[in-house]
């Protein structure tokens, strides 16, 4: 029997390569066709590899990972890599093969490969009405980012958002503060308001987001500015007046 194939589409760089590596550890037979960044490239990879089994994240710029999963029902296994405990748990129990969620740790990934290693004696599972509910939680439902993969150095690092004080523009890059470290990452302020939940980050400037959770305190200044102090930070951020309508009861 030929070795078996995969692909991996996972748009965080870092996770990507977590899980190519954790997969060469785990099952060193297995054969990575090919990495997409982007579900519109896992597409165009799959149709060009016709791998044995998909490893893919969910929410992927472009095509999602359910319409990746969708073009490959009843040709390839596929394990959903996620954020969101929802949509793994109702994936598993409806037809696919597995699921990951994010962080994931070595023992569970061992877990997946064995079930992934009975199941490749069997058709590949029809996956279409399963499909057909996800989607329809993806359109419906708002999940927000949850981690974030960010740089200091030349090291990547995968952060809960929770543990972010606060986003700043940075020219060309937006730094990413949490209370012992500062990051840089490459997503825009504009972005992250897309992304990130209303509820918890505040936009308290055109080039600040804050972590309401981690506001430890607001002054009042003579010049009728707001600024906040942020967990520990010594730094104190400054509330333009598009945005001080929201610190009035404070």
């Amino acid at each position: 029997m030929n070795a078996p194939t995969a692909l991996i589409a996972e748009d965080e760089p870092l996770l990507r390569s977590e899980v190519r590596e954790a997969l060469a550890s785990t099952w060193p037979e297995l054969r990575i066709c090919a990495e997409a960044p982007d579900g519109d490239a896992a597409i165009r990879a799959m149709q060009q590899h016709e791998p044995d089994i998909l490893f893919l994240d969910i929410r992927m710029p472009g095509a999602s990972g359910l319409e990746v999963a969708r073009r490959a029902s009843g040709r390839s296994h596929v394990v959903f890599i996620t954020a969101y405990d929802e949509f793994a748990v109702a994936a598993f129990e409806q037809g696919a093969v597995d699921y990951l969620l994010k962080p994931f740790s070595g023992e569970r990934l061992a877990t997946a490969v064995a079930r992934l290693k009975q199941r490749l004696h069997e058709p590949p599972a029809d996956l279409d009405a399963t499909l057909r509910t996800l989607l329809q939680r993806l359109d419906c439902g708002r999940e927000y980012l949850r981690w974030i993969t960010a740089s200091r150095g030349r090291e990547l690092y995968l952060t809960a958002v929770e543990e972010v004080l606060y986003f700043k523009a940075d020219y060309k890059y937006t730094q990413m503060v949490t209370g012992n470290a500062e990051f840089l990452i490459r997503k825009t302020i504009r972005d992250l308001l897309k992304e990130l939940d209303p509820d918890q980050f505040w936009q308290i400037h055109r080039s600040t987001l804050v972590n309401v959770n981690a506001i430890a305190s607001v002054q009042h200044g003579l010049d009728g500015h707001l600024r906040l102090r942020v967990g520990q930070r010594p730094d104190l951020l400054v509330v333009s007046r598009p945005f001080i309508h929201r610190f009035r009861q404070m």
